[in-house]
């Protein structure tokens, strides 16, 4: 997105290593923790809970076991972003180790998803089955998909250009959507909520003919609301529809299609940090407070998709498959917004104005094939993708009068200092290898990758054009030995690369950032039980990262990051009526090499440590039957306000809750209610902050009722 004052500024942020020693303790006595407490609960799950195998697609791009994957990946199922009545894919992350969701605080216009501390500006690391969501990092074209239209997200962590080219080094957010079933069934969904929150849902799918060949599926939804701030709505429309064809009993091919409108963007904007985290000259302004003005107050965005899936299956150890997909999206913005004060009590503005027109398509063609040799087991998978966007772009900026934030008049008096319009291309094509060996216990995954890429820029007002042509090689190796007991340890090292869009003050393309890890790490999945453990710990360095000031049109390269962390997870069946899922993240971000006076540093915009603990309960007998209730806590805390390190956001925590209940007891079958609160105790916060003149207020509490109806 564009990295003007009013969209946060994209950051590239990583991790350090813990040095407290207990959290170290913590992190490698989890698996037998673990085990303990599955001893002591196994007896009492039910015996129907037989050892779930859990597959990941996005990791290796083939189905592969999660105590086979040596890599930390946590999925999101479809029943996690329903019992938290995720309404965007940011929220439905919220309790993912690993994952910082509330950069932009109680903003819903971009899925901003913090990876391991890398901020990429919700561009680089989201895709929708298994293919790049082709915004164009730089702009305000960023693609998002409503939740609703999902089936499960899997978050890749650490490196994957190996298999996907240009990506995040913290990682991925892999969603997939829901598909077409061969079984006749629909829901109808309402939602009503505070800040006028009203929505409508329905979700039809079944076979077509009677041979039960080609099945489809069509999803739809309509939402409006309020935001917290005054003068500021959000508003959605979105449609899916789908066929699968089961062409010939070894062929497959599925149509996807995918529309998207968002009339109102919501809020998008942050505040001083004096004025907001403490008071200035006496003055302390809400999390309602709008700095902006009515008459310049919009964010138009329209997506739309089509694309197919296609395998072949020539028997049972070779696949073909192809993936492609087609996108056009049309961005209108425009924003008045504050960045630091000019007087006591006045607040100084900007303008910001665009126009875009993306069109953009990418294929991935794969070849899998399961064969042996002697006593390792190999699936080979070889790839070649390609990637092309466009995007036509017409800029303004400007100055706006200052607010008096005493007065009720928000009237700006906009003056517009420059434009631009240009076109902005880029082109990738990838060809990559992939081996996955089994060896007895032994599962080592290794792959290579070739891209080439040509981005180019040009400036229409002055017939300039600013143009990049590279060539990197990305790799990953791994290999993880799974244990009797459920223990897995792993071990791997990748690397990633994302070129730049992003132009100097010269107006030249800035270098590709670089980026590799070293990931140790271990899972554990006691026998007997669907429990999942996970530890990691890692290290990423990054280099020619770039970054901008919000009053600046242009980036800076300004050096390398050096980082480490930790994460814990845990999703366990306590008993059959009552599951937990907990996660710990430790982030200690340096700068380790810089040009702006931060060198040694922490990178702010990314807590040290993040807790979250959700745990539902189930009513499956008794005079309670067909209740369910839920309570979650997620704690933020350690995070810089500024890379100068002169200023820190106040830790916080914040409490989420749900009450259910099925309907069907009553006689109501398939009908059931759910009530939702978020920030349950109405906790005012900073979520975080750009720097001193730009912070950003988290929501505030939030209740919505939900009515379903499955059928």
């Amino acid at each position: 997105m564009k990295d003007s004052a009013a969209h946060k500024a994209t950051r590239s942020l990583l991790m350090t290593l813990p040095r407290h020693p207990l959290a170290l303790a913590i992190g490698l006595g989890l698996p037998f923790a673990g085990q303990a407490m599955a001893a002591d609960h196994r007896e009492s799950q039910d015996e129907t809970l037989d050892t779930m195998t859990v597959t990941t697609t996005a990791a290796t791009k083939t189905d592969t076991g999660y105590l086979e994957t040596p890599q930390a990946v946590s999925t999101i199922t479809r029943d996690d972003i329903d019992k938290r009545a995720a309404e965007t894919v940011q929220r439905a992350a919220d309790y993912t180790p690993g994952v910082f969701t509330n950069q932009i605080g109680a903003s819903n216009r971009y899925d901003y998803l913090v990876l391991r501390g890398f901020s990429d500006g919700s561009v680089s690391n989201t895709f929708l089955d298994g293919l790049k969501l082709m915004g164009d990092s730089g702009s305000y074209s960023s693609m998002t998909i409503d939740p609703y239209f999902l089936d499960s997200i899997e978050v890749v962590k650490g490196p994957s250009s190996v298999l996907y080219g240009r990506s995040s080094p913290g990682g991925l957010v892999a969603m997939q959507s829901k598909r077409p079933e061969f079984q006749d069934s629909g829901q109808v969904r309402f939602t009503v909520g505070d800040d006028n929150e009203r929505s409508a849902a329905f979700d039809l799918t079944g076979p077509l003919d009677d041979e039960k060949r080609i099945a489809y599926r069509l999803t739809g939804l309509a939402s409006a609301e309020d935001t917290q701030v005054d003068s500021v709505e959000e508003e959605r429309y979105a449609f899916s529809p789908q066929i699968t064809m089961d062409v010939t009993d070894d062929t497959t091919v599925t149509l996807m299609g995918y529309f998207q409108k968002d009339p109102e963007g919501g809020y998008h904007s942050g505040l001083p940090y004096e004025g907001t985290v403490v008071s200035y000259n006496g003055t302390k302004l809400g999390n309602d407070f709008y700095e902006g003005d009515e008459d310049y107050e919009e964010f138009d965005r329209t997506e739309r998709m089509l694309g197919y899936d296609f395998e072949h299956r020539f028997n049972d150890a070779v696949t073909a498959r192809q993936k492609f997909r087609y996108l056009r999206s049309d961005v209108d913005l425009e924003q008045v917004y504050a960045y630091g004060w000019a007087s006591d009590t006045e607040l100084t503005r900007y303008y910001s104005g665009g126009e875009e027109s993306l069109r953009a398509w990418t294929v991935d063609n794969q070849l899998e094939s399961r064969f042996s040799t002697g006593a390792f087991d190999h699936t080979l998978l070889f790839g070649a993708d390609y990637q092309t966007r466009t995007n036509d772009v017409d800029w303004e900026y400007g100055t706006a009068s200052t607010l008096d934030v005493t007065s009720g008049s928000s009237d700006a008096d906009v003056s517009i200092y420059a434009t631009e319009n240009q076109k902005r291309e880029l082109d990738q094509t990838g060809v990559y290898l992939q081996d996955q060996i089994s060896w007895g216990r032994w599962n080592l995954a290794a792959g290579l990758r070739q891209d080439w890429v040509n981005i180019k820029n040009t400036d229409r007002d002055y017939n300039t054009t600013s143009e990049l042509n590279d060539n990197e090689m990305s790799g990953r190796i791994g290999l993880i030995y799974g244990f009797d007991n459920g223990i897995s340890p792993y071990v791997s090292y990748s690397t990633s690369f994302s070129p730049n869009s992003y132009t100097d003050e010269d107006g030249d393309l800035l270098d590709p950032t670089t980026g590799k890890q070293v990931e140790v790490g271990m899972k554990y999945q006691p026998n007997g039980t669907r429990d999942q453990y996970s530890v990691s710990l890692f290290r990423i360095n990054q280099e020619n990262v770039a970054s901008k000031d919000p009053e600046d049109s242009y980036y800076t390269a300004y050096g390398e990051i050096e980082s480490q962390g930790l994460e814990l997870e845990a999703r366990t069946q306590v008993t059959r009526d009552f599951a937990l899922q907990a996660g710990y993240s430790y982030t200690d971000v340096t700068y380790a090499k810089a040009e702006d006076g931060t060198e040694g540093n922490d990178a702010n915009q990314v807590p040290k440590h993040q807790v979250s603990v959700w745990g539902d309960y189930a009513f499956n007998e008794g005079p309670l039957t067909g209740l369910n209730a839920g309570l979650g806590v997620r704690y933020y805390a350690d995070m810089w306000a500024d890379s100068e390190n002169t200023e820190k956001v106040p830790s916080y925590a914040l409490v989420d809750a749900l009450v259910g209940y099925d309907l069907s007891q009553i006689g109501w079958s398939g009908t059931s209610v759910q009530l939702n609160v978020s920030n349950l105790f109405d906790k005012e916060y900073i979520a975080s902050c750009y720097n001193t003149s730009f912070c950003y207020y988290g929501a505030e509490r939030s209740m919505t009722a939900t009515l379903t109806y499955d059928f």
